[in-house]
């Protein structure tokens, strides 16, 4: 009979107090406590290259990512970035500089202080976010930390206590901001970018505002030093001033932190579009005195960044693929003024974050189509693996089984209760058995020897075919193996699920019937739409001039779920929209040509593209709708009929 991994695995596995052996964690991986607080309280561009991704992608996140070519031009606001206050010197010194061929990661802080807070008040951070750039894959990652969030914060020198991880700034400044995030993650951390929030909008008007879509009617008029930041915005794709794009990603009045980091993840994502498809660059010089007065750049090794830094940055960032731009949350939060989680949801958001699948779009939409998935080797989760001992390092087995099964490998022991050990330990690579007689064990295994390294593929041999309990792969670790895996894509292929829509064409059709004649492309009415949703009440229908020039029309609907999140769909004949490049795929489906764009395996917006029009279908800012619904939704678009006669 099979076992599982809770047994642990290999020699001196360490056991528990009731003298079973236990599964420890990898030698990088955090493990950390979340509970509620007490009531009262790519390689070749070398390493010059990968020192480059941050200046920019820090300024990216902030309106700014274009500005690497403005420092060709003006090397003295490349020395202008550096950091230079004590507080930012001061947590330098816990950065890491990034080995050569590897990639490297940021932490992103975007500090405030309002004239409210009175003089001498702690600024406070209302983001923290981390970027990493992979020059091996193209690809940028980005995971956000919402500030309610409970965990350890650990300021420099002193004992470590509970709170929302936003205090951590306000507590000790950017160097407990540094700290906290390493012990949160485990992970080691190359650069730290530090944004004030009073240049942002200087920054965005600059680069002549940003271009976001925004899924509902955000009012509030009630501001103060009582109240939450007033705002007002309408539904629809827009540009927006500075000061309308900071109230927006700050935005949290009538939802919760969750969707306050949704909505910042947007901007970056939209922004870098935006610049790679449109931005001018003789507007460089007018950003270059606003990047320079709020933002300070601290890298590994405490070495100012030069200019042809930034050029390798821009060269890298220019040239990104489509829809390598990769989104990881925290899930599983409770609460709503402070948000806990289980350290296993912390663990898997930077599991995701560290290995971005950059075929996920593929996968998922073969998936959701009922299509078969091509793949040359079979995902993690239908790879079954044992694991055994050879080097006699103590634990060496049960660490790669752990760390296997983070990448989502069915780990297996020996059968009968015989313990995970090679017949010797005198390994000194790593052995990856195949198993002949399981189809697509070879290429099963294949996978797993890059994960390995310095590892040899062979077939199963009968004396480990003993301790195989029929495994699809037997791995014996040998000396070469140091607890560490090396770095490979978390499959994050979805299940199929069933479209939940509902047959409701009348949701919207009377709002679209009074709009036709001031529009000059055909309306598309959703013929199916989310099963619990329902148009809008505040705002369900809006008609706007959506091209810069105003010439051009956009209708946009809005759907409400009973969740209370929402979802829409925009129409418009304007194909020029910065959005619009950073498709992930196209797909033709019953003769109707569909563009697809996905946030890593969720399928976030589905374009209908007409001789006459474009209809966008998009999802929630938590993209709660599956990909079948979306699917559902986009293939129901069906011409608004004719108004009937009286």
């Amino acid at each position: 009979m099979r076992t599982t991994l809770k047994r642990g695995l290999g020699r001196g596995a360490p056991q528990n107090g009731n003298g079973r052996p236990v599964l420890p964690p990898g030698a990088a991986t955090p493990m950390s406590v979340y509970r509620q607080p007490p009531p009262a309280r790519r390689s070749r561009l070398g390493l010059l290259g990968r020192v480059a991704l941050f200046l920019g992608l820090g300024v990216l996140v902030f309106a700014a990512g274009a500005a690497g070519g403005a420092y060709l031009y003006f090397h003295e606001s490349v020395a202008a970035v550096a950091a230079k206050t004590p507080e930012v010197k001061r947590a330098a010194r816990q950065l890491v500089v990034p080995l050569p061929g590897q990639p490297a990661v940021a932490l992103v802080i975007g500090y405030d202080r309002r004239a409210t807070d009175g003089e001498g008040a702690p600024s406070r951070s209302d983001t923290l976010m981390l970027m990493r750039a992979d020059p091996e894959s193209d690809s940028i990652s980005l995971l956000s930390f919402p500030r309610d969030l409970v965990t350890e914060i650990h300021c420099p020198g002193g004992t470590p206590y509970t709170d929302k991880i936003a205090h951590a700034y306000s507590a000790c400044g950017p160097q407990g901001s540094l700290n906290t995030v390493k012990n949160l993650t485990g992970l080691p951390i190359n650069y730290l970018i530090t944004v004030n929030f009073r240049g942002f909008r200087e920054i965005v008007d600059r680069l002549g505002g940003a271009w976001i879509d925004i899924d509902r009617r955000y009012f509030n008029d009630k501001g103060g030093p009582y109240g939450y930041a007033t705002i007002d915005l309408w539904p629809g794709y827009q540009k927006l001033n500075g000061r309308r794009t900071l109230d927006y990603v700050r935005y949290r009045h009538t939802d919760s932190d969750l969707y306050r980091v949704a909505r910042q993840q947007q901007f970056v994502k939209a922004f870098k579009s935006q610049i790679q498809e449109s931005f001018a660059p003789t507007a460089l010089p007018k950003v270059v005195n606003a990047i320079t007065k709020n933002v300070e750049v601290a890298q590994g090794g405490g070495e100012n960044v030069e200019p042809r830094t930034v050029l390798s940055y821009a060269l890298f960032a220019y040239g990104l693929p489509r829809g390598r731009v990769f989104q990881s949350r925290i899930e599983g939060l409770e609460g709503s003024a402070e948000l806990t989680t289980a350290h296993e949801n912390v663990t898997r958001a930077v599991q995701t974050f560290t290995h971005p699948d950059v075929e996920s779009s593929k996968k998922a939409t073969a998936v959701a189509l009922g299509e078969k998935v091509k793949l040359n080797a079979p995902a993690p989760r239908e790879t079954s693996i044992t694991v055994l001992n050879g080097n006699g390092v103590t634990g060496s087995a049960s660490n790669a089984g752990y760390l296997l099964s983070e990448r989502g490998y069915q780990i297996l022991t020996p059968p009968n209760g015989l313990p995970a050990n090679a017949p010797r330990f005198d390994y000194f690579r790593t052995q990856v058995y195949f198993d002949p007689s399981v189809r697509r064990s070879r290429e099963a295994a294949d996978k797993v020897v890059n994960l390995f390294g310095s590892a040899e593929l062979k077939r199963l041999p009968p004396v480990i075919a003993e301790l195989s309990n029929g495994a699809m792969v037997t791995v014996v670790v040998g000396q070469t193996f140091h607890d560490k895996l090396a770095s490979a894509p978390i499959d994050q292929t979805p299940k199929r699920e069933r479209a939940s829509v509902i047959f409701a064409p009348r949701a919207s059709k009377d709002l679209l019937l009074r709009e036709r004649r001031n529009v000059d492309f055909p309306l598309m009415v959703p013929s199916v739409i989310e099963r619990s949703s329902w148009v809008d009440r505040t705002k369900p229908i809006r008609r706007y001039a959506i091209d810069p020039d105003g010439k051009q029309r956009a209708v946009r609907l809005v759907f409400r779920t009973s969740g209370n999140e929402y979802w829409g769909v925009q129409m418009s004949d304007w194909d020029e929209a910065p959005v619009l490049g950073d498709k992930s795929l196209t797909r033709r489906i019953k003769g109707r040509i569909y563009d697809l764009y996905y946030d890593g395996p969720k399928l976030h917006m589905v374009v209908l593209k007409t001789k006459h029009g474009q209809y966008w279908v998009v999802n929630t800012l938590l993209d709660r709708l599956s990909n079948e619904t979306m699917l559902a939704i986009a293939k129901g678009l069906r011409p608004l009929p004719a108004p009937a006669r009286r």
